[in-house]
């Protein structure tokens, strides 16, 4: 599914995932060269930003802590609107494309639980976008509510005429679907929202592949045994 930062209301910015664009770039050197600062200018941009906030956040920070001088990271993301989209636009083509995975040819046990999978997964690879997206709406998402509204609201009403029509063909319980992905949203992203207090609590300096493994597997029995597919 193609991300869209224009519908957050954010000024239009490459799209990228996981520090590299998405859109074919060419081979040659200067693509390379290209590709290599763009992707440590959003890799610094994710940190500061989750850190910071929108506002408490500077580009001259940012380029400081990915080692560019501040004219390069203009050169590449003319303002700081055009970065925060940007960081912004990773962590939603990756949650929008794994919405993908309920579809109404799927089967319900197999579609939900790799929609699990694949947030869990995303909450161990990108975790400052995760908590940058979580500061924007606890800050009232002024950023992002043409997307909340628009985007976001229209996927979520499709995916959820899907899981009502399993429901109506009996075969999952009935839920409210909508709030079943409200939950599931939860359940994943608190491993990269909330990092620091499952790391204290498990006596861990950070969460390791073994707290993910076991976070997908509980919330992938929790939902499916509520749904009575297990």
């Amino acid at each position: 599914m193609k991300s869209d930062v224009l519908s957050t209301g954010l000024p239009k910015a490459p799209s990228i995932r996981g520090g590299k664009t998405r859109q074919a770039r060419p081979r040659n050197g200067s693509g390379a060269i290209r590709e290599r600062n763009e992707g440590k200018i959003l890799k610094a941009a994710e940190a500061v930003f989750a850190k910071k906030g929108f506002s408490g956040a500077s580009t001259a920070e940012i380029a400081q802590k990915a080692g560019v001088p501040k004219a390069n990271l203009h050169y590449y993301f003319r303002t700081k609107q055009r970065l925060y989209a940007a960081v912004l636009d990773n962590i939603l083509a990756i949650w929008l494309d794994a919405m993908d995975e309920i579809k109404p040819e799927a089967e319900p046990a197999d579609a939900l639980a790799r929609y699990l999978a694949r947030k869990i997964e995303s909450s161990r690879l990108f975790p400052e976008p995760s908590r940058l997206w979580a500061m924007e709406l606890i800050g009232g998402a002024r950023h992002v509510q043409p997307f909340l509204r628009r985007r976001l609201k229209r996927l979520v009403h499709e995916k959820s005429a899907i899981i009502q029509a399993w429901i109506a063909a009996g075969k999952i319980a009935p839920v409210a679907p909508e709030h079943l992905l409200f939950m599931i949203w939860a359940m994943t992203q608190t491993y990269a929202d909330f990092a620091t207090q499952i790391a204290a609590v498990l006596g861990k300096d950070k969460l390791d592949a073994t707290v993910f493994t076991a976070g997908r597997e509980t919330a992938t029995a929790l939902v499916l045994r509520g749904l009575g597919l297990r």
